[in-house]
C-alpha cells in the first residue's frame, strides 16, 4: 500500500504541477471577453461534462504507439506513468481553471492601471500587485486539481492500464482488492485516501476563503 499511495501522491503532485504551470496563463489570458473566449472556455471544460472513460480512450488512442504524438516524438506515452499524469492534468484542468480563472477576474483593474501610471513595468506589477492578489486562488486551484487527481480511477485506469509496481495507483489498488474480496485492507486504504481528501478540501476551503476575504476588503477600501 505504501509503494501505490507514494506513487498516487506523486501522481497528483506531478499533475497539479503541470496545470500550475499552464493554467495561471490561460486563466489570464481569458479574465477578459474576447471573441471566441466562451469556444476556448468550453474546449478547456468540457472534460467535466465527459465520463472518464470517454476522456481515457480518447487519450489512450492519441498517445498510443500508432497516435500522433509518437509519429511525431517516436514515443508512445500509453500505459505509462508520464502517460497517466497527462491524462491526469487534462482531466482535473477545469477545477484548476476554474480557481484560477475567478482569482484573475477579481483582480481590480484600477489597481493595475494605477501601478502602471506610477512608472511599474509589468513583471514589476505582477509580482507586488497581481500575485499578492490571486495567490490563494492559485493555491487553492492546485490543490483542487492535486486532490481530484490523487482520487481519479477511469481516465489513470484506461491510459495507464493498473500494472502492478509500474502504473498502479490507490483508486485501482482498491478496485482490485474489492475485486479480491479483500474487504479489510480495502477498507484500511479507502480509509487512508478518506482522510487526505478531507485534509486536502479543508485546506482548500480555507484558502478560498482568505482569498475572498482580501478581495473583500479591497473592494470595501475602494468604495470608501
Amino acid at each position: 500500500m505504501i509503494e501505490v499511495l507514494l506513487r498516487s501522491l506523486l501522481l497528483a503532485a506531478a499533475s497539479a504541477g503541470l496545470l500550475l504551470l499552464v493554467g495561471p496563463l490561460l486563466a489570464y489570458l481569458n479574465r477578459r471577453a474576447y471573441p471566441g473566449r466562451t469556444l476556448v472556455e468550453s474546449l478547456l471544460l468540457t472534460p467535466l461534462a465527459l465520463p472518464p472513460t470517454v476522456l481515457g480512450f480518447y487519450l489512450l488512442l492519441l498517445l498510443s504507439p500508432e497516435g500522433p504524438i509518437a509519429r511525431v516524438i517516436g514515443l508512445s506515452l500509453a500505459f505509462t506513468f508520464p502517460g497517466m499524469v497527462l491524462g491526469a492534468a487534462v482531466f482535473s484542468l477545469p477545477f484548476a481553471y476554474t480557481a484560477y480563472r475567478e482569482a484573475f477576474r477579481a483582480l481590480d483593474e484600477d489597481l493595475l492601471e494605477t501601478a502602471r501610471t506610477l512608472g511599474a513595468g509589468r513583471l514589476r506589477r505582477a509580482r507586488e500587485v497581481v500575485l499578492p492578489l490571486v495567490w490563494p486562488g492559485i493555491v487553492s486551484g492546485t490543490l483542487l486539481a492535486f486532490a481530484h487527481a490523487l482520487g481519479e480511477f477511469g481516465v489513470v485506469l484506461m491510459v495507464g492500464g493498473n500494472i502492478p509496481g509500474k502504473t498502479q495507483v490507490a483508486s485501482t489498488y482498491i478496485y482490485d482488492l474489492v475485486e479480491g474480496l479483500e474487504f479489510t485492507a480495502a477498507h484500511r486504504a479507502s480509509a487512508i485516501m478518506l482522510a487526505l481528501a478531507f485534509a486536502l478540501v479543508y485546506l482548500t476551503r480555507a484558502l478560498e476563503e482568505r482569498w475572498r476575504s482580501a478581495t473583500g476588503s479591497t473592494g470595501r477600501s475602494r468604495s470608501r
